[in-house]
């Protein structure tokens, strides 16, 4: 079970983190905002992440394990759509506060969109994005937790038949294992952070 929680928790932050990428482009004023086709865009974008963002990831699971049952597969959609949400704000906030002057050189050299994006906005944001993604899998795994409450795998799944069985050493040695792995993984991530900004 916790096995399989750090893997539902990996897979959620690699996916998520894959969708955020493109989206917090697009939701990022000092990239769209330019003439009113993409600041509509950009209003747009962060309309719905503001929106996914704002529903818990136990209701999300909730609702993909109604739609595709029982197990892993609803929990890693769940916590995927709001890492994609939350992720997407945060790195559309870097984006925004980024130096101004490379995006400045290069649209003055006549350098299109894609080339502002690739020269000047990636460099400078690959520590901040990479530190926020370990943060992000570190909150996954404490979430993919409580995901298994509601059947979408997990850790949580099996605490959760432990607890109505009443079979309290296998509860306690849950709890044990999820505080480990807790520690462990807040320990890395502020390790791997501290040496990336």
């Amino acid at each position: 079970g916790i096995i399989q929680t750090l893997f539902l928790a990996l897979m959620s932050t690699t996916f998520g983190a894959l969708g955020a990428i493109p989206i917090s482009f697009l939701a990022a004023r000092n990239l769209m905002g330019s003439n009113p086709l993409t600041l509509s865009v950009y209003v747009a974008v962060r309309t719905v992440l503001n929106i996914v963002r704002s529903i818990e990831p136990l209701i999300i699971a909730i609702v993909f394990v109604v739609i595709v049952g029982l197990g892993p597969f609803a929990g890693v959609i769940a916590i995927t759509l709001h890492t994609i949400a939350a992720l997407g704000k945060l790195y559309s906030e870097v984006i925004e506060g980024i130096d101004p002057g490379p995006l400045e050189a290069i649209r003055a050299t006549g350098g299109n969109w894609g080339q502002m994006v690739r020269y000047s906005v990636i460099p400078q944001i690959v520590p901040p994005v990479a530190s926020f993604s370990f943060f992000r899998w570190e909150l996954n795994v404490r979430t993919s937790t409580i995901i298994g409450f509601v059947g979408g795998g997990g850790i949580g799944f099996f605490l959760y038949q432990w607890i109505i069985k009443g079979d309290f050493r296998a509860v306690s040695s849950s709890f044990i294992a999820i505080a480990v792995i807790v520690i462990v993984l807040d320990y890395v991530s502020a390790r791997v952070r501290a040496r990336l900004i």
